[in-house]
Parts: structure tokens; sequence; C-alpha cells
């Protein structure tokens, strides 16, 4: 069996998914294989993909794995390494937006040069890697080895940049195309209004513009969506949909009590009810929608 493993960055790394489906097809690989794509969105009924897989699971699929293809994350070739297994790592880049930098060459490269792992830079060579992945013997791994410690201090220090770095620019871009579709629920909202449209229809109107306004700022500027073909957009358009629907029902559950109820000015209570929507859409979009 070959476990393929792509980690959990919030980057697309079909390309190396690409790269052994075309072996499968081609006969080069005809072991079962299992993939823990994380984030990257693929389908294939030639691999039988999961997203993220419980610990047990995932260690106990590492230690029945024959062959484990890897991207250039140092926990998982380390976890690999440890348990004596042959290993083929290939590095996300940052020339296809598979990650803010290249540091993965430089973790692969030095766990290559030791002689514990095979690097595979060339996609288009990975059956002739997995060729030698059989007569391939790794190094046994020696956890203070102070070069080993040295990269991975650096790699540390790389994640933990890049991690704040994701946060604060998808929350920054976010806020800014979410304060445009805020500005077009509002002012949709109080032109409704003022050409004496109902309360109710003005905001559900408004609402329509804002959630077709979010859904392509959301997909293709905010969390850079790459998923692909008719069903994968179904699937996502219907996903954002049911959660925009539920704070859509919460904004007119807040407009209805703010207005109606309390007697607040609709203006003030618009601008209070569409920060709360904004705070939740965007947790939704996050962790169900995009996932990113």
């Amino acid at each position: 069996m070959i476990l393929v493993v792509l980690g959990t960055q919030d980057k697309d790394f079909s390309r190396l998914l690409k790269a052994v489906e075309k072996e499968i097809r081609k006969g080069t690989i005809q072991d079962k294989v299992v993939v823990q794509a994380g984030q990257t969105h693929y389908e294939s009924d030639c691999m039988e993909i999961f997203d993220l897989l419980p610990a047990p699971e995932f260690e106990k699929l590492m230690d029945e794995a024959d062959l484990i293809i890897t991207h250039g994350g140092a926990g998982t070739i380390l976890s690999a390494i440890k348990k004596g297994k042959k290993v083929i790592a290939a590095a996300r880049l940052a020339k296809y937006g598979e990650h803010h930098n290249d540091h993965q060459k430089q973790i692969i490269g030095e766990f290559s040069k030791q002689g514990y792992i095979l690097e595979l830079q060339d996609f288009h060579k990975l059956g002739k890697m997995i060729e030698k992945s059989k007569s391939f013997r790794p190094k046994k791994f020696v956890s203070n080895t102070k070069s080993m410690i040295k990269l991975l201090e650096n790699y540390i220090d790389n994640t933990d940049h890049i991690s704040w770095y994701n946060r604060y620019y998808s929350v920054l871009v976010y806020l800014f195309f979410g304060g445009c579709a805020t500005f077009l629920n509002i002012a949709s909202f109080l032109f409704l209004r003022k050409i004496q449209l109902s309360l109710i229809l003005s905001n559900i109107i408004a609402w329509i513009v804002a959630f077709l306004f979010a859904f392509v700022s959301n997909k293709y500027f905010v969390f850079k969506s790459k998923k692909r073909g008719t069903k994968m957009f179904m699937k996502e358009s219907i996903s954002f949909l049911l959660a925009r629907l539920f704070s859509f029902f919460v904004d007119m559950g807040m407009i209805y009590c703010m207005v109606e109820v309390l007697t607040i000015n609709e203006f003030f209570s618009k601008i209070i009810i569409n920060i709360i929507v904004i705070i939740l859409n965007y947790v939704f979009s996050k962790k169900f929608v995009f996932r990113t």
C-alpha cells in the first residue's frame, strides 16, 4: 500500500496527486493508494482520498504503508523515517501557489542529502522514482543529529511566520470585501426603503445583492478556492448558500426585533446587525464552505 500525505497547509497541492494518478493509470503503480489530502480538494476513482484522518487511523496507515509519498512537511517526514519507511518527498512551490515560499525544498534537500528519503523534483519522473524506491535503503534516523535540529528550528520559525501571515492576510482581505458587501447591503436597503418598499422586502433584496457579491469575492479573492468542475462548484455554492441562509435568518430576526419591537433607528440597527453577520459569515466560509 502507498500512502500519500499532503499536510494541512491551506494551499492546494493537486499537482502531486495528478502525478500519482498518472502513474496508476500507466500501470507503474499497482498497489492500493490512500491519500490524506488535507485542504487539497481532488476527486479520483483510483485512489482512496480522505481530508484528515484521526491520529490512530493515520498512524496505522503509516505503519502498513510500503511507501510514503509526501509533501515537504518536516512532521510527516520525521514520523515516516522514524518508522524506517521509504519516503519520496516533493516540495510545495511558491510559483504554483502551493506555499508562500520554497522552504520545503530546503527541508527535503537536507533529509535527502543525509540519505533518509528520496527527493522528487521532476513530477514527470515519479514512475522512475517509485522504481528506485524499491531498492532504496533509508538511513536509520538519529534524532540528535545537529544539522537536523538546526533544520527543524528553521522550519518552526518559517511555519510560525507563515501561519501568522495566513491568518492576518485572510482576515484583512475578508474584512475589505466584507465591508464592500456590507456597503452594498446597506445602500440597497436604504434605497429600497426610500422608494417605499416594505421593511422585509427591502431587507431580502439587499441580502440577495450582498450574497452574490460575497460568493464571488470569497471564492476567488479571499479564500482562493481552486475547486473545479460543475459538481464541485455546485457543492460549494450550496454550502455557501446554506451558511448564508442561516446568517440571513439571524439578520431578519434581529432587524425585526431591533426596529419593530425595540424601535431602534433603522440605519443604526442595520450597521450593528451587519457587523455580527460579517463575523458569522467569515467563520462559516472558512470552516465549512471553502475550508481554508
